[in-house]
């Protein structure tokens, strides 16, 4: 029986995965409670439909930071999905590409750079973490650029990782052999794992910088004429300090309910930095999209895409890049009927009328 929805992609992810490395990808950290409010939040947000209006055809293409896409949902950097794909990132990218969407590439990706790049057919960004090692960064940010990547993510949420008790208790790590070449110019000497945390989060604390401010988002930005976005942002005070830093973009996220718990789900925090930036910037949710309608949510409230990442996960265990591009075209489908059903011919047609009654 075909799958009809991004809840059970999940459910059969679940079933065909090992649990264990599921986990990695699905836990939140903590108690989960902003893992799961970022999912319950949409669900709360009502939309108020307009009659009338001539949805016959609709148009889903929109730009994002100058990058176009046939519809606003960009793929998330997602870690290591050569745990789940022999492949590793390319089957993914090979999907979100052909469907239309942008692709975004993990810093803790198990594929290079340049071999994303020459398997995708439309825009691929990347996702960058600053390193304890400046040189190393800056020579990454250059290898970015020489690659052709279309735009910078730089994560800011995350100067040291989470407690993800799931990993704690799976006594989680880097499985053996896996490479991952984005992750320092030595394509990564990993720290002794010590103390209670899971072994990868030893890693990757031993690896990040924790003690960036404003000042290095600005070095980031002088360093290159890629677009940056900073992504992890739940304040509007911080999107306009992202904005007077140079950013392009901010991504409104708690990155997927993995770092602070209890923040705030993502799609909560958007309406007030999108009254704070105004038309100073371009804005992205990401957290807890699941239906074609939580993107005309977002969208009404102020953003110009939004970016998914769980789901990506779920289409490629059940059933590789075939899968994702299931997902991918399962969430597209849901979007257009829910534009025709809100009275939208267009994405500037989603508009903060729809989150009020008229």
């Amino acid at each position: 029986m075909s799958l009809v929805n991004l809840a059970e992609y999940e459910v059969r992810a679940r079933e065909s995965a090992d649990g264990s490395t599921l986990d990695y990808y699905d836990g939140g950290s903590n108690d989960e409670i902003t893992l799961r409010d970022n999912v319950t939040a949409f669900n709360k947000i009502t939309l108020y439909p307009r009659m009338f209006r001539g949805v016959g055809t609709r148009d889903t293409s929109t730009t994002v930071v100058g990058s176009s896409a046939r519809w606003p949902v960009i793929v998330a950097p997602v870690a290591l999905l050569g745990m789940l794909s022999p492949d590793g990132e390319v089957p993914a990218a090979r999907a979100a590409t052909a469907t239309g969407s942008i692709f975004v590439l993990s810093s803790l990706s198990v594929t290079p750079i340049e071999e994303v790049i020459a398997m995708a057919t439309g825009p691929v960004w990347f996702q960058l973490y600053v390193y304890k090692d400046r040189a190393a960064s800056e020579a990454l940010v250059r290898r970015v650029e020489e690659a052709g990547c279309s735009a910078l993510e730089l994560t800011a949420d995350t100067p040291i990782l989470g407690r993800r008790e799931r990993d704690v208790r799976n006594d989680f790590d880097l499985p053996d052999g896996l490479w991952t070449p984005n992750l320092t110019a030595d394509a990564g000497s990993l720290a002794p794992h010590t103390g209670s945390d899971s072994p990868f989060k030893a890693a990757i604390d031993a690896l990040f910088y924790p003690d960036l401010t404003w000042d290095d988002v600005a070095w980031l930005t002088s360093i290159t004429n890629l677009p940056v976005l900073i992504k992890g942002v739940l304040r509007a005070d911080d999107a306009v300090r992202a904005v007077d830093a140079g950013a392009a973009g901010v991504i409104v996220s708690n990155h997927g309910g993995r770092q602070l718990d209890t923040a705030p789900a993502a799609i909560d925090a958007l309406a007030a930095i999108a009254d704070a930036v105004g038309d100073r910037t371009e804005l992205i949710v990401d957290g807890g999209i699941r239906r074609g309608a939580d993107v005309v949510k977002a969208i009404a409230m102020g953003a110009r895409a939004v970016q998914i990442g769980r789901p990506i996960v779920w289409g490629l265990v059940v059933d590789g890049e075939q899968g994702v591009s299931d997902v991918l075209g399962l969430l597209r489908d849901e979007l257009d009927l829910a534009m025709a059903l809100t009275g939208c011919r267009s994405i500037d047609e989603i508009t903060s009328d729809l989150l009020r009654p008229g």
